[in-house]
């Protein structure tokens, strides 16, 4: 009797390819499972704003102090901020880095030009390498008014 199964080549044949399949389909899933657990942590982005202080102020040479906060609030250290011209004109680009409390403290001259009577400058945020941080969204800017 056992040389008879030993010479039935359906049931040598037909149980290892399933047995494969199976353990290939098994894996795949698997591994697509453990990718999706490990890429849940870097699905948490925060994103980041800026926080000028004065929110408002008035065209020539000034010290502005900004703070860089994350979605909860809490500030963030060693982020580079980026000062711009935006509707109001600035000599140069202006950085700083931010300290342990999220604060920098940018020497800005905003100007206006003719007839203009307010206009904005402009930051953004370099977060800070390797971070779950993010600057996608537009930041608050700093109002100069005349």
């Amino acid at each position: 009797m056992s040389d008879s199964l030993w010479h039935d080549e359906r049931a040598i044949e037909g149980l290892p390819i399933r047995l494969v399949i199976a353990l290939v389909v098994g894996v795949a899933c698997l591994s697509v499972m453990m990718s999706t657990i490990s890429g849940i942590e870097t699905l948490q982005v925060n994103e980041v704003d800026v926080e000028p202080h004065p929110e408002v102020t008035n065209p020539g040479t000034q010290d502005v102090a900004v703070t860089v906060v994350d979605s909860k609030g809490s500030p963030v250290s060693g982020a580079t901020v980026v000062a711009k011209s935006g509707t109001a004109t600035l000599s140069s680009v202006t950085t700083g880095e931010t300290g342990s409390a999220g604060n920098a403290t940018l020497s800005l001259s905003p100007s206006l030009g003719p007839n203009q009577q307010d206009g904005t400058v402009t930051f953004e945020v370099k977060p800070p390498a390797g971070s779950n941080y993010e600057d996608a969204r537009s930041n608050t800017d700093l109002l100069v008014v005349e």
